[in-house]
């Protein structure tokens, strides 16, 4: 059953772990980052969480519809889902949390993020690749 769905099982957990690390607060917690600091890290990381959506929520709709929605459809679907939700977390972080702030920098790399994720799906399922989209 698990083979069955795992796309989807792999998308909907890493949808929760982007809500979660989205709108939990870090500061009552002692972490020590040390001294390394990279410039705009929180934008790499949300490129690359958003990379990651647009690319397992590609994979769990082809799961889900067992290929027949058809690759551009499920792109053109999944890169709105992906930035709707980019949008609306960040209203979340503006509207729920004390510590976490909205930046349209964040919205734009989880845009570009999901752009890239549904690229690299395109380059996997190419006629250059032996993937086929459809089962």
């Amino acid at each position: 059953m698990l083979k069955k769905y795992l796309y989807t099982l792999l998308f909907l957990g890493w949808v929760v772990i982007i809500t979660v690390l989205s709108l939990f607060s870090f500061s009552s917690m002692d972490l020590d980052t040390g001294t390394l600091n990279i410039p705009y890290a929180d934008k790499i990381t949300h490129f690359i969480f958003y990379m990651v959506f647009g690319f397992t929520g590609c994979l769990s709709l082809r799961e889900r519809t067992k290929g027949s929605l058809g690759l551009a459809k499920t792109l053109k679907i999944v890169l709105v889902l992906a930035i709707i939700y980019g949008i609306l977390i960040e209203i979340l972080q503006f509207t729920l949390t004390t510590d976490r702030m909205a930046e349209m920098g964040d919205v734009l790399a989880n845009t570009l993020g999901a752009f890239s994720g549904i690229g690299l799906i395109r380059w996997v399922f190419s006629k250059k690749n032996p993937l086929k989209w459809k089962f």
